[in-house]
């Protein structure tokens, strides 16, 4: 994963951008366009806008690309009392919540509110999306089999969600967490090896493909 932030700093409130993360969204240009236009120089001008509606604004961008550092006294980026993961059709899964990121040996890599992971296989920058399932043609739908979760169902869908991220395999996730696919929407507490090399016939979930299809990622 690589990161190329650019910092915009406003009077009462800091925005940064992390290039490598944004996936074009378009909920900051979209619903608080006097502060974010790709036309301007900066594209981001934070004093536009209340800060109070910058953090919120900022707080829909579900790739995590766009964060910010209050310079008054306005609150901070809570973290999300549920974990959610929702499915994009033909794109990335979104995950939101109490994230903690660690490679295979157990190392913490990074603690997130949002981020958007690869399903295709073919991100420059895994785990994250880069958009390469748009050139990639990658096609995959929402649905998923939702008896793989029931067995471990709860009410409960907040705490810390461990995602470990396996070299040339899925990302393994721990937790609580409600898995959301079009009108598809299961809370469990199961353990489950997501699919990250876009080859699973059992998508959303890792079918072993990664190993016949040569799948490589650190």
């Amino acid at each position: 994963m690589a990161s190329e932030v650019f910092n915009y700093n406003g009077e009462h409130i800091e925005v940064s951008w992390d290039k490598n993360r944004c996936i074009h969204a378009k909920e900051c240009v979209n619903n608080l366009p006097g502060v974010f236009d790709i036309k301007k120089k900066p594209w981001i001008q934070p004093d536009q806008a209340s800060p109070d509606e910058v953090a919120k604004i900022i707080q829909r961008c579900p790739t995590g690309a766009l964060l910010f550092k209050r310079l008054d006294d306005g609150s901070e980026e809570a973290i999300p009392a549920a974990n959610t993961i929702t499915l994009v059709e033909n794109g990335p899964a979104y995950l939101e919540g109490n994230l903690v990121i660690s490679n295979h040996e157990g190392t913490e890599i990074a603690r997130e509110t949002r981020a958007a992971f690869c399903r295709c296989g073919a991100s420059q920058n895994k785990p994250y999306c880069d958009n390469s399932h748009l050139t990639d043609n990658f096609t995959c739908g929402v649905d998923f089999n939702p008896e793989r979760l029931l067995l471990e169902a709860t009410d409960e869908t907040g705490n810390e969600l461990h995602i470990t991220l396996f070299p040339n395999a899925p990302f393994v996730v721990e937790g609580n967490y409600k898995l959301i696919g079009g009108d598809q929407q299961v809370n469990t507490e199961k353990k489950m090896s997501f699919c990250r090399c876009g080859g699973s016939m059992n998508k959303p979930f890792c079918d072993g493909s990664h190993k016949q299809i040569g799948f490589t990622t650190e």
